[in-house]
């Protein structure tokens, strides 16, 4: 990281910043071209779990390519200046590596959408067993990642 005085370190800091984010972009690449797409996410020891339906784009790079990258950000501001290379933007933001799961189990399918709907404020009871035949949840089991802020994480306020 060039700016290295912006790098976020402690683990327990980015992990807050992922149980804060709702949105994920997630980085995948179809064999040709890179393909980046917004999800809702939640968060839990060191997994990202999203749904989708089973079909479509997204889950069918993931079944070819499940490696995957993702950046979530939050505190984003833009700072004016009276000419134009002194504005600058505030921001948190992670960005990470890991291995997309398409989870099969549907215990863990459940526990995943609880986790999803717990960090979006919704009922985490009364899912429709209807539903799932036609829902994929996918886990991503983080490899690495690292942060960034401006300001710099030790001068949060």
């Amino acid at each position: 990281m060039r700016r290295k005085e912006r790098e976020i370190k402690d683990k327990a800091v980015l992990e807050q910043l992922l149980m804060q984010s709702q949105i994920c972009r997630l980085g995948m690449y179809d064999g040709t071209w890179p393909y980046v797409v917004p999800v809702n996410m939640g968060y839990d020891a060191g997994r990202i779990y999203f749904h989708s339906f089973k079909k479509g784009k997204k889950i069918d790079i993931l079944r070819q390519h499940p490696k995957v990258c993702f950046e979530v950000d939050s505190d984003v501001e833009i700072v004016t200046g009276e000419l134009p290379c002194d504005w600058t933007t505030n921001y948190k933001s992670v960005i990470g590596f890991g291995t997309a799961v398409l989870v099969e189990d549907e215990a863990e399918k459940l526990a995943g959408m609880r986790i999803l709907m717990r960090r979006h404020g919704g009922p985490v009871e009364g899912f429709k067993a209807e539903h799932f035949p036609a829902m994929a949840v996918v886990r991503i089991d983080i490899a690495s990642m690292t942060g960034k802020s401006n300001p710099p994480h030790d001068e949060w306020g």
